[in-house]
């Protein structure tokens, strides 16, 4: 199995993620930025796997999306979860799916809060065990921090869900677990985000201070540590849904 993190040039806060297995050639690519298609597709030829899986794990409202660009290129699947009404059409998700690229598994786990679309990947290399080993968390869980849930409106109703998402789902995972979150320090996407990108559940429900599990004091904490908007957000999420590819 291969993961590789990569930092987008245009936004250092920014992650996206290429893995899969490189024994049987096949590949996720996820949170792609636009400006990174030519990088993927290079990344695919060094490592000789085919994307087969192109994924966003929610409309992102922080940048423009390469995603079904690079789907459109190397013929993978463009993947958003089935509650996502973008222009266009793409393969939907629900939570639970399980995708399989060669001997690398990824589970969609739906994981509403910061948007009513986002979704978490949890990957096994099923080489080694079926244990779950790592989780693509999005923009729902970073390290030392949890996603804004107001750049749709409905802040407290989405605080709300974004701490069930946490209690519910995430935080029940095995602690060994590691996290590899979709922004690290810098994005507007959250507050108190550390330059560290990657940590584990354990860590996290130790050292996490914004994972309260007093469900009103989360959403009244949460709602009183929010960043100004991403600039250009409305610009951005209208790109992002557009039937046609900038």
């Amino acid at each position: 199995m291969f993961l590789i993190q990569r930092t987008a040039p245009s936004d250092a806060s920014s992650l996206a993620y290429l893995f899969g297995c490189g024994g049987k050639g096949k590949a996720i690519a996820v949170d792609v930025h636009q400006e990174d298609v030519d990088w993927f597709i290079e990344q695919a030829k060094l490592k000789d796997v085919d994307i087969n899986y192109v994924i966003d794990t929610h409309i992102h409202a922080d940048h423009v999306s390469g995603g079904r660009q690079l789907a459109e290129k190397c013929g993978g699947h463009y993947s958003l979860h089935e509650s996502s009404t973008p222009e266009f059409p793409f393969t939907p998700l629900q939570d639970g799916d399980v995708l399989t690229v060669g001997n690398v598994t990824a589970t969609v786990m739906h994981t509403p809060g910061h948007t009513t679309d986002s979704i978490c990947l949890l990957v096994s290399d099923n080489r080694r065990s079926s244990e779950p080993w790592f989780l693509i968390s999005g923009h729902t869980l970073f390290v030392g921090s949890a996603g804004r849930p107001d750049l749709r409106g409905q802040e407290e109703k989405m605080a709300g869900l974004l701490h069930d998402s946490l209690f519910n789902k995430i935080l029940t995972l095995p602690e060994h677990v590691e996290i590899y979150p979709g922004a690290q320090a810098g994005s507007v996407c959250g507050a108190g985000l550390s330059a560290k990108p990657v940590s584990t559940i354990a860590y996290e429900k130790r050292f996490n201070t914004s994972l309260n599990a007093d469900k009103e004091a989360f959403i009244q904490s949460i709602l009183a540590e929010l960043l100004p908007e991403p600039a250009g957000m409305q610009e951005i999420i209208q790109q992002n849904i557009r039937l046609k590819v900038s």
